[in-house]
């Protein structure tokens, strides 16, 4: 019989991996297995930044490759896009792959110890449910009464810092998540053309067999990008920010921007986001 397993997993998003530093700096003994499910679809940028994380841990974070593609369960589903009322990209490409790494051992007998980045400052978040009665989930980060601000300056303090991507959009995971306001859609187009255009022809293909879901709620792809429609999404964010701005009182000595994409648009993670992939 195995010993006891500790597993984490990063998504190459700041919370996942101030976790992976917290428990390297309080819990250096813990034989942690980190782990990566990787879609193949992930921004250049998340990978860039788990080469820093696995520099700063001092061991490899495992990839966990599905053992079939996006493109492979796109076509299993009618080529109907994933969506928030059917994920079927988290249930396929994160958790499956992630079941299927630690199902052997939970059949054995032995006890999983998962650790999952839910900070202090998330309430509601409940995040990956054990499915096994093996398996145990612990939130230390909100066990440590550790929030957003603190993720921040441990992550700067560890030398590893922030993915680049937070410089225009507020979330890990896929290129073209459906989760993405649609500020974030125009900026894909800007940071990544060859990206958005695979996502342009993944719309065509879906809509063309019937698809009820475009990867934006209420426009394509092709319609949101149009010169006009793209200059009118910027403009509505900025008057967003302008009034967050006023709103807001900021400290000068902060050095931090009243106007995330996070903060302006409210986001809530306890309902939007894939359970695995923006954490």
């Amino acid at each position: 019989m195995k010993a006891d397993r500790h597993i984490l997993g990063v998504s190459g998003g700041r919370d996942s991996a101030a976790l992976a530093v917290y428990m390297r700096q309080h819990h250096p003994s813990l034989p942690i297995e980190y782990f990566f499910t990787d879609t193949g679809k992930e921004l250049p940028e998340v990978y860039s930044f788990l080469d820093r994380l696995e520099g700063f841990l001092g061991k490899p974070i495992l990839r966990l490759n599905p053992d079939r593609d996006f493109d492979f369960w796109l076509e299993e589903y009618g080529n109907f896009l994933p969506s928030p009322r059917t994920r079927w990209c988290t249930r396929q490409l994160k958790l499956r792959p992630l079941e299927q790494w630690i199902r052997p051992d939970l059949e054995l007998g032995v006890t999983i110890h998962s650790y999952v980045a839910i900070r202090a400052d998330e309430p509601t978040r409940d995040g990956y449910q054990a499915t096994h009665p093996n398996m145990h989930v612990h939130l230390p980060l909100r066990e440590a009464g550790i929030d957003r601000g603190r993720v921040i300056e441990m992550l700067q303090q560890a030398d590893v810092g922030e993915p680049e991507y937070y410089g225009w959009r507020s979330r890990s995971g896929c290129t073209f998540c459906f989760f993405q306001q649609k500020i974030e859609w125009v900026r894909l187009a800007e940071h990544h053309p060859d990206r958005f255009a695979e996502a342009i022809d993944y719309e065509k293909t879906a809509l063309k067999d019937g698809s009820p879901f475009t990867w934006s709620q209420g426009e394509s792809l092709t319609e949101l990008i149009a010169p006009k429609r793209a200059e009118q999404i910027k403009l509505d964010y900025e008057r967003r920010a302008e009034r967050l701005r006023k709103r807001r009182p900021q400290n000068p000595l902060s050095g931090k921007s009243p106007d995330t994409i996070d903060d302006v648009y409210g986001i809530d993670e306890s309902v939007g986001g894939c359970v695995i992939c923006h954490k």
